[in-house]
C-alpha cells in the first residue's frame, strides 16, 4: 500500500501499469480486508430509530460548544453520534430526520482531541471528513475507542442466495440502481409472493419500495465477508435491522425472515426484467 496515495495521479498509474490494474489492485485488498459497518449503522441508529427522536429535535437548538460536550461525554451512542454530527453540520442529502445545520467542523475535531480520543484516529477522521463530507468519518472516531475495548472476532456473514446477471452480480441491482428499483423491486411488489402479502398489507403504496429496498439491502446489500464482529457494533446493527425501518413496522423480524426465504423469487425477477 506504499504507493496507494500516489495512485491518484494519473500519471503516476500510467507507469504502474494503467488504471485498471491499479483500480484491480485495490479492490482486492479491500474486498479481501476485514470490514465492520457499526459506523453505517450508527448514523442509520441516531437518523432513524424511534427511540432517538426526541433527542433529534433537542439537539438541533444547541451550540456548538454544547454538542461537542455531548459528543464527547457519557450519554448514550446514538446521541452522542447525534451531537457529532450537527457539530460537523447536517444535510438534507445525508438525512432522513435531522434538520439543516451548518456545522464546525474544526472544532468538533479539535474537541475530540481535546477530551482524549486517539489523536490519529481523530486526524483520520478530520482528513476523511475533509474530503468527502460524511459523517461517517466522525462516527469512526468515536468507535474506535470502544472497539479497542471489547472482544472480537472476525466472521462471514451467512450470504442468501444470488445469481450473476449477465457479469453482474444479482444483488447489484437494489435500490440504489435504476432498473433494480424501478423495475425489479415494482415489478416483485405486483406478484403473490409471502413478502409481498406482508407489505401490501403493513405499508402504505406510496412507501412500499423505498421499505422493501431498506429490507433487501439489510438481506443481501450489507453482507460482508471477513466482517468484526463485537458488542456494540452487533447491537448497532440489530437496532437497524429491527427497529429503523419506520412508522409501518416496529418489528422488523418477521419480513425479514420473509425476504429471505423468498430472495429467489426476486433474484428471479432481476434476471427476467434486467437481464
Amino acid at each position: 500500500m506504499r504507493n496507494l496515495k500516489g495512485a491518484g495521479a494519473k500519471r503516476y498509474r500510467a507507469t504502474i501499469g494503467g488504471d485498471w490494474k491499479v483500480a484491480a489492485f485495490i479492490v482486492d485488498r479491500m474486498a479481501k480486508a476485514p470490514k465492520c459497518r457499526a459506523a453505517d449503522d450508527l448514523l442509520l441508529t441516531a437518523d432513524s430509530h424511534p427511540l432517538y427522536r426526541k433527542a433529534r429535535a433537542d439537539l438541533a437548538t444547541k451550540t456548538t460548544r454544547e454538542l461537542i460536550n455531548i459528543a464527547t461525554g457519557d450519554a448514550a451512542l446514538p446521541v452522542r453520534a447525534l451531537a457529532t454530527w450537527f457539530s460537523v453540520g447536517t444535510h438534507p442529502r445525508q438525512t432522513k430526520h435531522l434538520s439543516a445545520r451548518r456545522g464546525e467542523p474544526a472544532a468538533l475535531f479539535d474537541g475530540l482531541c481535546e477530551a482524549g480520543l486517539p489523536h490519529t484516529t481523530v486526524e483520520i477522521a478530520r482528513e476523511g471528513f475533509r474530503k468527502i463530507g460524511e459523517p461517517l468519518c466522525p462516527f469512526f472516531a468515536l468507535l474506535c475507542p470502544l472497539a479497542r475495548c471489547e472482544a472480537s472476532t472476525l466472521q462471514d456473514d451467512v450470504m442468501p442466495p444470488q445469481t450473476m446477471i449477465g457479469e453482474v452480480p444479482s444483488y447489484a441491482y437494489d435500490m440504489y440502481v435504476r432498473e433494480g428499483r424501478t423495475i425489479s423491486l415494482q415489478t416483485f411488489l405486483q406478484g403473490d409472493s409471502e413478502t409481498t402479502r406482508w407489505v401490501r398489507d403493513h405499508v402504505r403504496p406510496g412507501q412500499r419500495v423505498n421499505f422493501l429496498g431498506t429490507v433487501v439491502f439489510r438481506v443481501e446489500g450489507g453482507l460482508v465477508r471477513q466482517r468484526l464482529t463485537w458488542p456494540i457494533g452487533d447491537e448497532l446493527r440489530k437496532l437497524v435491522d429491527i427497529e429503523c425501518h419506520g412508522p409501518s413496522c416496529n418489528d422488523a423480524t418477521e419480513i425479514m425472515k420473509l425476504m429471505r426465504t423468498d430472495i429467489g423469487l426476486l433474484n428471479e425477477e432481476r434476471s427476467h426484467h434486467v437481464g
